[in-house]
């Protein structure tokens, strides 16, 4: 996970499954959409201009959306 301060109170959207686990800073993202971009297997999408995850049984562990989220809005943890 990137050095970033995310407080107590702070909103974070993770969605699960054995292998991996997907959380989204909702306050962080501007809605760029490089990480839907970028993801090979399009686990990602946009909903209200903000990044969700759509289907997380497709995520192969790649960390680019992570690797390349310009305001460190999305962090992959592999199990």
């Amino acid at each position: 996970m990137a050095n970033v301060q995310v407080n107590a109170a702070e909103k974070i959207e993770a969605t699960e499954n054995p292998k991996v686990k997907i959380s989204i800073i909702p306050r962080f993202c501007k809605g760029c959409e490089i990480c839907v971009k970028l993801c090979p297997t399009q686990v990602l999408g946009m909903e209200m201009f903000l990044v969700k995850v759509i289907d997380i049984d497709k995520c192969t562990v790649c960390m680019l959306c992570e690797l390349r989220c310009p305001d460190f809005a999305i962090f992959v943890d592999k199990k």
